[in-house]
């Protein structure tokens, strides 16, 4: 079985930071892109910032500039380093990974909350 456990959401003031991140365990062969999604409050879940596994990146417009998402291979975890947040950032966190155990599947966390206070 895959997990995938989140960590490091938060409350934190309007130009602060936070960093997310999400480690992956279970019976894995390899992990293919990462990334991360956010939830606000009566809004469809949209893509932040994803990761190949080669570390090619894509982003949010809405993030560009502010977010850097990472991954350690070793480690089986992606990260969000998220700078000069803003109100508009508030939401959940999701982080996804694309697994390979017999085939490829979807996979999801839990969900952390960010809340970034003006």
């Amino acid at each position: 079985q895959v997990q995938l456990v989140e960590s490091g959401g938060g409350l934190v003031q309007a130009g602060g930071s936070l960093r997310l991140s999400c480690a992956v365990s279970g019976r894995i062969f390899s992990i293919n892109a990462m990334a991360w999604y956010r939830q606000a409050p009566g809004k469809q879940r949209v893509l932040v910032a994803q990761i190949t596994r080669g570390g090619s990146t894509n982003y949010a417009d809405s993030v560009k500039g502010r977010f850097t998402i990472s991954r350690d291979n070793a480690k089986n975890t992606v990260y969000l380093q998220m700078n000069s947040l803003k109100p508009e950032d508030t939401a959940v966190y999701y982080c996804y990974a694309n697994v390979w155990v017999v085939t490829a599947n979807d996979y999801w966390g839990q969900g952390t909350q960010v809340t970034v206070n003006s």
